[in-house]
């Protein structure tokens, strides 16, 4: 008796966006709690007809948001590539999509094949709290001296060692960091920082927009952000900014994998309030 072929395995890459809100981050946790993951993996088994588990570009904190995230999982069933979008959002709540699909190689790795990772962090500076915005954007009271801290942020720039940007609970084997690009606009109430690096420590992000409102409210000067980075001391830096004003918009993959770079870059418009 013939044996019976089992299904080929393939390798499915993923975009997918949320908002962070209601959630307590990416990684599925031990305790029960509500985690995008979580979300996915079970709208995925539900199209696939098997339990599927997946690998991410980043894994971000609660109330954090993603545009870009990218994932990647392996699966035997046979599916166009349109059900591992527009069937698996019909399983997901309205807080979470997938936007694109592809497969991939069995050597790529959502995670570990990626050579670049871009953050938009959004700030909104003006007299009174939001309301729409309040779990989208970080406010501030504060006039922000945008060009002191876009000045400021440019002695991060290259390969670094980011210890005095690192959260205490980082697990990374080391600090160094290559920071590609990094800038600081305004448009009318709201302060947006980008962020290109190759990978990112623990709450890294978060730390950075920490230090550089202390220079965009004057309380520190432009050379500080510097003086931070030489230190490699957590403690000296500036406290770590709200979770609500992040979006992980991009990550980006060498070419030979032909995937979407990145997702919508959150911009919001409004007058000054």
């Amino acid at each position: 008796m013939n044996e019976i072929e089992k299904p080929q395995s393939r390798r499915i890459a993923l975009g997918v966006e949320y908002d962070g809100s209601r959630y307590c981050g990416w990684q599925m946790q031990s305790h029960g709690t509500r985690t995008v993951q979580d979300e996915i993996e079970k709208a995925l088994s539900i199209v696939a007809d098997h339990p599927v588990q997946v690998v991410c570009a980043g894994r971000t904190d609660t109330g954090v948001h993603a545009t870009g995230q990218v994932v990647h999982f392996d699966t035997d069933a046979e599916r166009k590539l349109k059900a591992w979008v527009m069937g698996v959002n019909t399983h997901l709540p309205d807080d979470v999509c997938v936007h694109w699909s592809k497969q991939v190689d069995a050597g790529f790795s959502a995670r570990f094949s990626a050579n670049m990772r871009s953050y938009r962090y959004v700030i909104q500076q003006r007299a009174a709290r939001p309301a729409l915005y309040s779990h989208r954007v970080t406010w501030v009271y504060d006039d922000l001296n945008t060009r002191a801290m876009h000045e400021a942020a440019q002695a991060l720039l290259g390969e670094n060692d980011f210890s005095a940007f690192r959260s205490s609970a980082c697990q990374a084997e080391h600090a160094m960091r290559f920071i590609k690009s990094i800038a600081i606009s305004a448009e009318n109430s709201f302060v947006y920082i980008d962020i290109q690096a190759n990978a990112f420590l623990h709450h890294m992000v978060r730390n950075i927009v920490g230090s550089l409102l202390k220079v965009g409210t004057g309380e520190q000067p432009v050379t500080w952000v510097a003086e931070l980075l030489a230190l490699k001391d957590r403690t000296r830096a500036g406290p770590t900014a709200p979770a609500q004003g992040l979006y992980l918009v991009a990550v980006q993959y060498p070419p030979e994998y032909d995937l979407p770079v990145s997702g919508m870059v959150p911009r919001f418009g409004g007058g000054n309030g």
